[in-house]
């Protein structure tokens, strides 16, 4: 959300400066927008590493309940092992 309010801002900026023959205002438009850009895909690189965390979390929470299933049957079938 905040990478999609920086390209916004710096598009305004970005038009301004050209309107009005600004070209200082229009190069902090296009770094706003550049900024923005930035910052949307550290979002999604975030997001898709949250992601694979969670997947690796999830295989080895189930790979923990296998291994301690298989423990108990294996003492079911020796007690005294």
């Amino acid at each position: 959300m905040a990478g999609e309010m920086d390209k916004l801002k710096g598009k305004v900026k970005e038009v301004a400066g050209a309107a009005t023959g600004d070209g200082k205002t229009e190069a902090e438009g296009k770094m706003d927008q550049a900024k923005g850009s930035a910052k949307n895909a550290a979002e999604n690189l975030k997001e898709r590493a949250k992601e694979q965390v969670d997947r690796a979390a999830d295989k080895a929470a189930d790979k923990s309940k296998e291994v301690a299933e298989h423990a108990e049957q294996q003492t079911r079938r020796d007690p005294d092992a």
